[in-house]
């Protein structure tokens, strides 16, 4: 049995040519890729407020990539850290997930958990849309302490050595939530900063520091830790903005960012 969409319709559409048409736009945006990234970090909020930056994120990828995609969301109800190994359906089709990778990625598989998350589901669609017929590998964390972090990510860097699978890494990630724009941007793009030099250590300290409410922090960092063990050099914050910018709200806004880590 298939993973079914739950938030289609919600927070992006529910047909499929009305979906289309929004991620062209999206792209039509972006302009050229050129980062080769290895992983992005890409937000999670209804595409309505979130999606272009999201675009952003995808759009650091190699449009030639030819692999498995990890997706690490973080868990909005307290679930454990575990892995999906069942295809998901979304508007745009059906994603197969990697038997392979996920087997040797040794954490548990829990479908239930996936179930009704949202955090995995609404980075499939710009899967398929870029890379149709990619695979990929659905990871929901729950225990997002750096320890936690960095343990994820040693899993994920011993999968794709053992497998030989390439991979590009997505962490699935808001940033602060319900505050004024200005304190938003500041205390985000202070966090944000220390992932330029890849250092999730100072990343967790300035996420405490600021009391910056990232829900991915976790993913955040498994990503960029698997990224490094792979080569990466450095973070590149593409994109960065805030829900006001759609809503006009300024009082009480999401902020969201497209980072590529190179």
């Amino acid at each position: 049995m298939n993973r079914r969409p739950r938030v289609a319709g919600m927070f992006y559409p529910a047909d499929p040519a009305s979906l289309r048409e929004m991620m062209a736009g999206f792209f039509a945006r972006t302009g050229k890729a050129g980062d080769n990234a290895l992983g992005v970090v890409s937000p999670h909020a209804g595409y309505a407020y979130s999606g272009q930056i999201a675009a952003y994120a995808y759009s650091s990828f190699s449009s030639d990539f030819d692999g498995t995609f990890v997706i690490i969301g973080p868990s909005h109800s307290g679930f454990s850290t575990c892995a999906s190994a069942v295809p998901w359906e979304t508007p745009l089709g059906t994603a197969p997930v990697d038997d392979d990778f996920i087997r040797y990625l040794d954490i548990t598989v829990d479908e239930f958990s996936h179930r009704d998350e949202h955090s995995v589901e609404v980075q499939v669609p710009f899967i398929q849309y870029l890379f149709p017929g990619a695979k990929i590998a659905p990871i929901m964390m729950g225990e997002q302490s750096l320890a936690s972090a960095l343990h994820l990510a040693d899993k994920i860097a011993n999968a794709e050595e053992k497998s030989g699978i390439p991979i590009r890494i997505v962490a699935s990630s808001d940033f602060s939530h319900y505050i004024p724009d200005e304190v938003a941007r500041t205390q985000d793009l202070y966090a944000i900063e220390a992932l330029e030099t890849l250092d999730v250590e100072e990343f967790y300290r300035r996420i405490w520091e600021e009391g910056v409410s990232a829900c991915g922090y976790g993913p955040i960092a498994s990503m960029v830790t698997a990224c490094r063990a792979s080569g990466a050099m450095k973070g590149r914050l593409v994109r960065y903005g805030t829900s006001a910018e759609v809503s006009g709200d300024y009082s009480q806004v999401v902020g969201y960012a497209a980072i590529a880590v190179i």
